[in-house]
Protein backbone atom coordinates (compact mmCIF):
# COMPACT_ATOMS: atom_id res chain seq x y z
CA UNK A 1 0.00 0.00 0.00
CA UNK A 2 1.25 3.36 -0.99
CA UNK A 3 1.77 5.53 1.56
CA UNK A 4 0.07 9.38 1.26
CA UNK A 5 1.93 11.86 1.13
CA UNK A 6 1.93 14.21 3.46
CA UNK A 7 -0.16 17.27 3.43
CA UNK A 8 1.86 20.78 3.01
CA UNK A 9 0.61 24.43 3.40
CA UNK A 10 1.53 27.70 2.50
CA UNK A 11 3.31 30.26 4.56
CA UNK A 12 2.62 34.00 4.17
CA UNK A 13 5.88 34.46 5.50
CA UNK A 14 8.93 32.51 7.56
CA UNK A 15 11.38 33.88 9.97
CA UNK A 16 14.75 32.51 9.05
CA UNK A 17 16.36 32.50 12.73
CA UNK A 18 20.26 31.80 11.11
CA UNK A 19 19.89 35.03 9.58
CA UNK A 20 17.38 36.67 11.81
CA UNK A 21 15.39 37.89 8.89
CA UNK A 22 12.02 37.30 7.66
CA UNK A 23 11.27 36.38 4.36
CA UNK A 24 7.88 36.37 2.11
CA UNK A 25 6.57 35.83 -1.19
CA UNK A 26 8.53 38.35 -3.60
CA UNK A 27 11.77 38.63 -1.45
CA UNK A 28 15.11 38.18 -3.08
CA UNK A 29 17.51 36.15 -1.22
CA UNK A 30 21.06 34.98 -1.55
CA UNK A 31 20.98 31.16 -1.45
CA UNK A 32 24.02 29.06 -0.31
CA UNK A 33 25.87 27.75 -3.78
CA UNK A 34 26.99 23.71 -3.31
CA UNK A 35 30.47 24.23 -4.87
CA UNK A 36 31.39 26.71 -1.67
CA UNK A 37 34.16 28.46 -4.38
CA UNK A 38 31.24 30.07 -6.00
CA UNK A 39 29.39 33.15 -5.19
CA UNK A 40 25.73 33.28 -3.91
CA UNK A 41 23.09 32.36 -5.87
CA UNK A 42 20.21 34.97 -6.10
CA UNK A 43 16.81 34.03 -6.52
CA UNK A 44 13.17 35.10 -6.02
CA UNK A 45 10.68 33.72 -3.58
CA UNK A 46 7.74 32.57 -5.40
CA UNK A 47 5.91 30.63 -2.42
CA UNK A 48 6.96 29.78 1.23
CA UNK A 49 5.40 25.74 2.19
CA UNK A 50 5.78 23.43 5.60
CA UNK A 51 4.41 20.27 6.47
CA UNK A 52 1.81 20.09 8.57
CA UNK A 53 3.95 21.17 11.82
CA UNK A 54 5.23 23.35 10.35
CA UNK A 55 8.93 22.24 10.13
CA UNK A 56 10.46 21.20 6.71
CA UNK A 57 10.19 24.65 5.21
CA UNK A 58 10.72 24.69 1.72
CA UNK A 59 11.20 27.91 -0.76
CA UNK A 60 10.05 28.00 -4.21
CA UNK A 61 11.96 30.19 -6.15
CA UNK A 62 13.04 31.68 -9.16
CA UNK A 63 16.92 31.84 -10.09
CA UNK A 64 18.35 34.82 -11.58
CA UNK A 65 21.48 34.45 -13.58
CA UNK A 66 25.25 36.20 -13.68
CA UNK A 67 26.25 37.01 -17.11
CA UNK A 68 28.73 34.58 -17.28
CA UNK A 69 25.93 31.60 -16.45
CA UNK A 70 24.24 32.66 -19.29
CA UNK A 71 24.96 30.75 -22.95
CA UNK A 72 26.50 34.38 -24.78
CA UNK A 73 28.67 34.63 -21.18
CA UNK A 74 29.41 38.13 -19.72
CA UNK A 75 29.86 41.17 -22.30
CA UNK A 76 31.59 44.09 -21.78
CA UNK A 77 28.66 46.22 -21.25
CA UNK A 78 27.38 44.41 -18.56
CA UNK A 79 27.46 45.48 -15.01
CA UNK A 80 29.34 43.98 -11.99
CA UNK A 81 25.98 43.42 -10.47
CA UNK A 82 23.65 42.61 -13.92
CA UNK A 83 21.33 39.82 -12.90
CA UNK A 84 19.02 38.13 -15.56
CA UNK A 85 15.57 36.96 -14.34
CA UNK A 86 15.51 33.72 -15.92
CA UNK A 87 12.94 31.15 -16.17
CA UNK A 88 14.61 28.45 -14.35
CA UNK A 89 12.42 27.25 -11.05
CA UNK A 90 13.56 25.45 -8.45
CA UNK A 91 12.60 24.15 -4.62
CA UNK A 92 14.78 24.89 -2.36
CA UNK A 93 15.82 24.10 1.20
CA UNK A 94 14.77 27.47 3.61
CA UNK A 95 17.93 26.83 5.34
CA UNK A 96 19.97 27.18 2.38
CA UNK A 97 18.99 30.67 2.57
CA UNK A 98 22.29 33.32 3.97
CA UNK A 99 20.37 36.66 3.46
CA UNK A 100 18.22 38.94 2.14
CA UNK A 101 18.96 41.40 -1.27
CA UNK A 102 17.95 43.86 -3.46
CA UNK A 103 17.53 43.39 -7.27
CA UNK A 104 16.52 46.87 -8.54
CA UNK A 105 15.02 48.08 -12.03
CA UNK A 106 17.74 49.10 -14.01
CA UNK A 107 16.54 52.57 -14.04
CA UNK A 108 16.03 52.62 -9.80
CA UNK A 109 19.93 51.15 -9.72
CA UNK A 110 21.21 54.15 -11.73
CA UNK A 111 19.75 56.41 -9.45
CA UNK A 112 21.59 55.34 -6.21
CA UNK A 113 23.72 57.41 -4.22
CA UNK A 114 25.67 54.30 -3.49
CA UNK A 115 25.48 50.53 -4.24
CA UNK A 116 26.10 48.21 -1.69
CA UNK A 117 26.90 44.59 -1.55
CA UNK A 118 23.63 43.46 -1.54
CA UNK A 119 22.00 45.45 -4.32
CA UNK A 120 21.75 44.09 -7.47
CA UNK A 121 20.12 45.11 -10.97
CA UNK A 122 18.00 43.44 -13.63
CA UNK A 123 17.27 44.81 -17.27
CA UNK A 124 16.57 41.27 -18.84
CA UNK A 125 14.54 38.64 -18.64
CA UNK A 126 16.96 35.11 -20.19
CA UNK A 127 15.42 31.95 -21.70
CA UNK A 128 18.20 29.18 -20.13
CA UNK A 129 16.62 26.97 -23.03
CA UNK A 130 17.56 29.20 -26.02
CA UNK A 131 19.61 31.82 -24.86
CA UNK A 132 17.58 34.46 -25.89
CA UNK A 133 16.52 37.75 -23.95
CA UNK A 134 13.38 40.07 -23.31
CA UNK A 135 13.75 42.45 -24.53
CA UNK A 136 16.08 41.50 -27.20
CA UNK A 137 17.75 44.62 -28.04
CA UNK A 138 19.15 47.63 -26.24
CA UNK A 139 19.94 51.46 -26.79
CA UNK A 140 23.95 51.60 -27.77
CA UNK A 141 25.73 55.16 -27.13
CA UNK A 142 28.87 56.38 -27.39
CA UNK A 143 31.63 56.17 -30.59
CA UNK A 144 31.98 52.68 -29.58
CA UNK A 145 27.92 52.08 -30.24
CA UNK A 146 28.28 49.76 -26.80
CA UNK A 147 24.86 49.62 -24.56
CA UNK A 148 25.40 51.32 -21.25
CA UNK A 149 27.32 49.77 -18.13
CA UNK A 150 26.12 51.24 -14.77
CA UNK A 151 30.09 51.09 -13.63
CA UNK A 152 31.37 53.28 -16.12
CA UNK A 153 31.54 56.99 -16.56
CA UNK A 154 30.00 58.70 -19.61
CA UNK A 155 29.41 62.13 -20.26
CA UNK A 156 26.64 63.60 -22.05
CA UNK A 157 27.33 66.03 -25.27
CA UNK A 158 25.14 69.21 -24.50
CA UNK A 159 24.25 69.30 -28.39
CA UNK A 160 22.91 65.58 -29.30
CA UNK A 161 22.52 64.23 -26.19
CA UNK A 162 24.61 61.25 -27.10
CA UNK A 163 26.27 59.47 -24.00
CA UNK A 164 30.53 58.90 -24.17
CA UNK A 165 33.06 57.03 -22.28
CA UNK A 166 36.36 59.59 -21.50
CA UNK A 167 38.29 57.12 -22.96
CA UNK A 168 36.40 56.87 -26.49
CA UNK A 169 36.85 61.04 -26.59
CA UNK A 170 40.77 60.89 -25.49
CA UNK A 171 39.81 62.20 -21.99
CA UNK A 172 40.94 60.61 -18.72
CA UNK A 173 38.22 59.45 -16.42
CA UNK A 174 39.25 62.52 -14.28
CA UNK A 175 39.08 65.52 -16.76
CA UNK A 176 35.60 63.77 -17.58
CA UNK A 177 35.04 64.24 -13.49
CA UNK A 178 36.10 67.76 -14.00
CA UNK A 179 34.02 68.92 -16.80
CA UNK A 180 31.07 71.47 -16.31
CA UNK A 181 30.47 71.33 -20.30
CA UNK A 182 30.77 69.08 -23.00
CA UNK A 183 30.47 69.16 -27.00
CA UNK A 184 31.32 66.19 -28.87
CA UNK A 185 33.18 66.70 -32.16
CA UNK A 186 30.59 66.66 -34.38
CA UNK A 187 28.73 68.92 -32.33
CA UNK A 188 31.17 71.81 -31.48
CA UNK A 189 31.88 74.47 -33.64
CA UNK A 190 34.82 73.86 -35.62
CA UNK A 191 35.61 70.49 -34.83
CA UNK A 192 36.46 71.72 -31.04
CA UNK A 193 35.48 70.28 -28.26
CA UNK A 194 34.06 72.36 -25.49
CA UNK A 195 34.54 70.25 -22.08
CA UNK A 196 34.14 71.47 -18.66
CA UNK A 197 31.71 68.74 -16.11
CA UNK A 198 28.81 66.12 -16.73
CA UNK A 199 28.48 62.80 -14.61
CA UNK A 200 26.08 60.87 -16.19
CA UNK A 201 22.92 59.54 -13.93
CA UNK A 202 20.57 58.61 -16.23
CA UNK A 203 20.86 57.63 -20.15
CA UNK A 204 18.15 58.89 -22.90
CA UNK A 205 18.89 57.78 -26.23
CA UNK A 206 17.36 55.27 -28.05
CA UNK A 207 18.33 56.17 -31.71
CA UNK A 208 20.59 53.25 -32.31
CA UNK A 209 19.96 49.56 -30.39
CA UNK A 210 22.12 46.81 -29.85
CA UNK A 211 20.82 43.43 -30.54
CA UNK A 212 21.03 41.06 -27.67
CA UNK A 213 21.02 37.32 -29.16
CA UNK A 214 23.51 38.13 -32.31
CA UNK A 215 27.48 38.30 -31.86
CA UNK A 216 28.80 41.18 -29.92
CA UNK A 217 29.33 43.82 -32.77
CA UNK A 218 25.81 43.58 -34.06
CA UNK A 219 23.28 47.34 -33.91
CA UNK A 220 20.20 48.36 -35.72
CA UNK A 221 20.20 52.11 -36.53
Amino acid sequence: MVKAKAPRRTLDSYAVKHINKIIKAGDCVLMRPADQSKPQYVSRIERIEADARGGNVKVHVRWYYRPEESIGGRRQFHGSKELFLSDHYDVQSADTIEGKCTVHSFKSYTKLDAVGNDDFFCRFEYNSSTGSFNPDRVAVYCKCEMPYNPDDLMVQCEGCSDWFHPACIEMTAEEARRLDHFFCESCSSEGQKKLQNSHAASRHSDTKVFLLHCCPSSFFR
